[in-house]
């Protein structure tokens, strides 16, 4: 989950920075490749300053990861010239930041960061891009991860927890598809983009699957 979220904040970044550059006037071109660059140099910088912590430590996995982001970003560009398959990001409260809070956060805004409990990362394709589908509706697969209060196997079992992976085949919506003469709006509806809205899914975990009206 900490490397899909890796993943998820470098692509962003990219998209952010490159869209920042084009408003400025830069070419396309150069907007994306300095886009992704920026973003792998920024998201790098962290894994500097974990490596002289004694509580962390530099991460190669987290730097492949933070390149991973860039680079999903900087190929759909020079592939396509766009952007067909966007990560998001869902969350929802669970139960096991209380038992932790100190690590899986204490209020809202601090669990959406710390408890992968309740994160869900996604890839959302934009089929009409494809084939012929409705310009508003995406397909998406979702990954995330449950019952998890420390970062290893053994710690969590001797809690009675026994952490497993879930994948998830969604609906999701493509709100770029509304435009407005605003430039307000649209960057606002950018920027909520980046967030996978709740639609019925289906869940793949522990050998069975199992439906959901609304997943988020």
């Amino acid at each position: 989950m900490d490397k899909f979220g890796h993943m998820y904040s470098s692509f962003q970044i990219s998209s952010i920075g490159s869209r920042a550059l084009r408003w400025s006037g830069v070419s396309k071109k150069k907007s994306d490749l300095s886009g992704a660059i920026t973003s792998f140099a920024i998201m790098s910088s962290i894994e500097i300053l974990d490596g002289f912590s004694a509580g962390y430590g530099a991460s190669a996995t987290d730097l492949a990861a933070n390149a991973v982001g860039s680079g999903f970003f900087l190929g759909q560009n020079l592939l396509w010239n766009e952007v067909r398959i966007y990560p998001k990001y869902s969350f929802h409260q669970t139960s096991f930041a209380r038992q932790r809070p100190e690590t899986l956060g204490d209020g809202l805004l601090e669990e959406m960061i710390k408890d992968y409990n309740g994160q869900t990362i996604w890839l959302s394709v934009d089929i009409d891009k494809f084939m012929k589908f409705p310009k508003w509706l995406n397909l998406a697969v979702g990954y995330g991860a449950e019952n998890m209060i420390y970062a290893n196997d053994p710690q969590n079992k001797e809690q009675g927890l026994y952490p497993y992976r879930q994948l998830y085949l969604s609906l999701d919506f493509d709100l770029t598809a509304i435009k407005s003469r605003s430039k307000v709006v649209n960057t606002l509806i950018y920027f909520a983009n980046m967030i996978k809205l709740p639609a019925p899914a289906i869940e793949f975990s522990q050998g069975k699957p199992k439906a959901h009206l609304f997943y988020y």
